[in-house]
């Protein structure tokens, strides 16, 4: 690690008006590695929303808001935030959900694995202690590891966590294509086609009634399943073809 190091969280939001500043005032605003404290920037990726998400992330003016015009989906708000991670030379990124499951802590404790370890990738995976997550979620995030996993010769436990942390390698080398929440397991095949080093390091969830709401389809629904399985074949085809 050197001086010159910039972190960032980036945080995709849509819809969340009510809960965005809360989730903005618990994050760390600095991390300390050894001897050194570097200052974190957080990214709000307002992917459209029609509440007052913009309002409220632009009364924390130590935030960056990032305004889509219109909701393009959840992928498409990561990528815009792994942009401008690159664009702004970042040496590390973490994304997290804007809806108040992840712990605070979690977000110090994934930038100081990925500049001390040796990963690209890190997974803040949920599947460690599952106390308190709705067995309809276990059940359908395993299957969509297992989708992963046969389609893309890869395995890791949560393949559907917004809580990931990408080395600068990992900023510049994963570039995804889908919108919606099949990004999650882009990530994962981008990062196993680029030979990035891929770890895992356990987080804790905070489930609440509005957290619980938000939850994916795609984790209880199984026509939603399909989706995503249709999702990812596309995208593999299209990358076949263009490279």
């Amino acid at each position: 690690m050197n001086a010159n190091e910039k972190v960032c969280i980036i945080i995709p939001a849509y819809n969340e008006g009510t809960v965005i500043g809360s989730v903005l005032d618990a994050l760390p605003r600095s991390v300390k590695i050894g001897k050194q404290v570097l200052p974190i920037t957080t990214i709000v990726v307002n992917d459209g929303s029609a509440d007052n998400t913009s309002t409220e992330v632009t009364k924390r003016p130590w935030a960056v808001l990032i305004d889509h015009i219109m909701n393009s989906g959840a992928g498409a708000a990561t990528r815009t935030g792994l942009s401008y991670a690159r664009q702004h030379g970042f040496t590390a990124a973490i994304t997290m959900d804007a809806d108040g499951q992840h712990h605070p802590d979690d977000a110090a404790k994934l930038i100081n694995e990925i500049l001390k370890s040796e990963a690209d990738l890190i997974i803040g995976t949920r599947f460690k202690d599952t106390s308190g997550m709705p067995a309809r979620r276990i059940i359908g995030t395993r299957g969509l590891n297992l989708i992963t996993f046969f389609l893309f010769g890869v395995w890791v436990s949560d393949v559907q966590s917004g809580m990931k942390a990408f080395s600068r390698r990992a900023i510049e080398a994963i570039h995804i294509r889908s919108n919606n929440f099949a990004f999650c397991s882009e990530i994962i095949w981008m990062a196993h086609v680029q030979k990035l080093r891929i770890s895992e390091v356990p987080i804790k969830v905070i489930y609440t009634t509005y957290s619980l709401s938000k939850g994916q389809l795609g984790q209880t629904d199984i026509v939603a399943g399909m989706r995503f399985l249709r999702q990812l074949l596309k995208q593999r085809f299209m990358r076949s073809i263009n490279g």
